[in-house]
C-alpha cells in the first residue's frame, strides 16, 4: 500500500544514539527521455553523424516493426563503419537541446529533491542518456536510470542491447516500461520506501503501457499531441474510467512544475 500524508509530519525514528533516520521522499517522479526530457528522438539526432545525414536506402528500409532495437545496432555499427568515434557521439547527444520548460522543471526539482525521488525509464541507450544528463546539469537528479545498455567496444563503435525479455505483447521485444515500473516499485516497497504518489512524464505509445497501470492517486503527464496523449483519450472514449490516474497534457515542462508546486501547497 502507499503511504499516506498523516505520516509525513511524524518526527524520525532513530536507530541508535545520534544516528536518524532520513525521511523518505513522498513522490516518484518518472521520466522518459526522448521527446520529453529532450526535444528531439535521440535515435534520429544520431542520423546527423551519417554521410550527408542520410541512411543509404538498404539500411533504413531494413527497420522492422518489432526489432527497432536490432535497427539501431545496424545503423550504430554503420556509423561505425564511417568513422564516426566516441568524442563525436558524446558532442552529438551533449548538443541535443531540452523540451520546452524543462530547465524549469528541473530547477524546481532540485529544489525539491528530498519530496521526489526521480527515475528514467528510456528505450534509447544509456551512453547517450547519461551524456545528456550531465551536460544538462542533472544528472545526479535521478536516483535511477533504466535502458538499453551500451558502450564503446575496442574499435571505438557504439554498441547497443536490449534492456531486458518480457512478456507483454504491446511493448518493443526489448523493453516492457510497464514491467520495469512496476518491479522498481515493489523493489522500494521491500526497502520500505513506498509512496504516496507517483507522476509519469512521457510522449511515447511504450510510455501508454505503464500509465495505465498508475493508480487514481497518481498523475500521467502526456506531451499534448503526441501518442500517449492520444492513447489515453481513446482509451478513456471506449472504456470510460478505465484510465485511473488523472492526465494533464503538457507542451512546456513548466506546466508540469507548475501543477507540483500547486499539489506541494495543497498537501498537508
Amino acid at each position: 500500500m502507499r503511504r499516506c500524508c498523516q505520516g509525513v509530519g511524524l518526527p524520525c525514528l532513530f536507530k541508535g544514539v545520534g544516528m536518524a533516520t532520513p525521511r523518505p521522499p513522498r513522490f516518484l517522479l518518472v521520466f522518459d527521455f526522448d521527446e520529453t526530457i529532450v526535444a528531439e528522438n535521440s535515435d534520429d539526432s544520431v542520423l546527423r553523424l551519417a554521410p550527408g545525414q542520410a541512411l543509404p536506402e538498404p539500411l533504413r528500409q531494413s527497420q522492422r516493426q518489432g526489432s527497432y532495437n536490432e535497427y539501431m545496432r545496424r545503423v550504430l555499427a554503420f556509423l561505425g563503419d564511417q568513422g564516426v568515434r566516441p568524442a563525436d557521439f558524446k558532442a552529438l547527444y551533449e548538443n541535443i537541446p531540452l523540451s520546452p520548460g524543462m530547465p524549469e522543471l528541473f530547477q524546481f526539482l532540485s529544489k525539491n529533491h528530498e519530496l521526489f525521488e526521480l527515475i528514467l525509464i528510456s528505450d534509447a541507450n544509456m551512453f547517450g542518456i547519461e551524456a545528456k544528463l550531465r551536460a544538462a546539469g542533472v544528472h545526479s537528479l535521478f536516483r535511477k536510470i533504466f535502458s538499453n545498455p551500451s558502450s564503446f567496444d575496442k574499435r571505438g563503435y557504439l554498441t547497443l542491447g536490449p534492456y531486458h525479455s518480457h512478456k507483454c505483447l504491446d511493448c518493443p521485444a526489448n523493453m516492457c516500461k510497464r514491467k520495469i515500473l512496476t518491479e522498481y516499485l515493489a523493489e522500494r516497497a521491500q526497502e520500505e520506501v513506498e509512496f504516496e504518489r507517483v507522476f509519469y512524464v512521457g510522449d511515447g505509445a511504450n510510455d501508454f503501457c505503464p500509465s495505465v497501470a498508475l493508480t487514481s492517486a497518481d498523475v500521467a503527464f502526456p506531451r499534448k499531441g503526441f501518442p500517449m496523449h492520444r492513447m489515453t483519450q481513446e482509451m478513456e472514449q471506449k472504456q470510460p474510467g478505465a484510465f485511473q490516474a488523472t492526465v494533464v497534457p503538457w507542451e512546456s515542462a513548466a506546466e508540469v512544475a507548475r501543477y507540483l508546486q500547486e499539489l506541494l501547497k495543497r498537501k498537508c
